[in-house]
């Protein structure tokens, strides 16, 4: 049975003191009534053992935003997937549509990642989406599909469902603007058809397949009510402990 997850993504926000104040007020916020949903916070690599130490034993897991396409070495600045995993974190943000535009993160590094992401036991959170001239011209399922095929979908199919998909529609983060629910339900029942083709339909219905791009409190039950969106990656409403938990509780 697939998993509701609410995640959120920090980005490059929050000093150590602040986001560990937001772990601790969102610890606070969901220890009254435990929540329908899995909950995931992103933080920044530096905040991932305190955050991780902090939550532990409660409802809140937690990611981190990045891993490295490389098991150990002479990579300054890098941070490899074994790295992430001692810290406490259970989770990696994998494909991030800014992870691919800023960093030149391609399908192969991708590909190189998840599965050192799987080999230290870390569940990768999958980014796919298209940008906005794509989408005009229709092409978003061409995109997703291409995506998915060059960088998860030579995975065993045991190694397959380990993992957690987020469809983020590029023009829709940070941006203000939301696929409505109409087309985050077509391409996330498109998705599904991709990995049912693949994997067959017991793999694709027991996959988490996040919503992410601009999704707040106003939207997520709305969105969250379509069959096949499972939860949301939650960006600049997961900054505040309030919102997050707005969007936690539209589950």
């Amino acid at each position: 049975m697939r998993k509701n997850i609410v995640a959120g993504n920090w980005k490059m926000n929050k000093t150590l003191q602040e986001g560990v104040a937001l772990a601790n007020e969102l610890k606070e916020l969901l220890a009254a009534k435990a929540p329908n949903c899995g909950v995931i916070v992103g933080t920044p690599f530096i905040h991932l053992a305190s955050v991780a130490d902090l939550t532990k034993g409660s409802v809140i897991k937690v990611a981190a935003q990045n891993s490295a396409d490389k098991e150990s070495g002479a990579y300054t600045g890098e941070i490899s997937a074994a790295m992430v995993k001692s810290t406490g974190a259970e989770y990696v943000i994998l494909g991030h549509s800014e992870r691919r535009a800023y960093y030149g993160e391609t399908y192969e590094i991708l590909k190189e990642k998840v599965l050192l992401a799987l080999k230290n036991e870390l569940t990768p959170i999958f980014c796919i989406g298209e940008v906005k001239e794509e989408r005009e011209a229709g092409k978003q399922n061409e995109v997703v599909k291409a995506q998915l095929e060059a960088s998860v979908f030579n995975l065993s199919k045991e190694d397959f469902g380990k993992i957690v998909l987020a469809y983020e529609p590029v023009w829709a983060i940070g941006t203000g603007l939301t696929a409505t629910p109409q087309q985050a339900q077509e391409i996330h029942a498109y998705i599904r058809g991709l990995i049912a083709g693949k994997y067959g339909k017991e793999t694709a219905e027991n996959t988490s397949i996040l919503y992410g791009g601009s999704c707040n409190p106003g939207n997520a039950k709305e969105l969250f009510s379509n069959p096949d969106v499972d939860g949301g990656l939650i960006g600049g409403a997961s900054l505040k402990a309030a919102d997050f938990k707005a969007i936690i509780d539209a589950f």
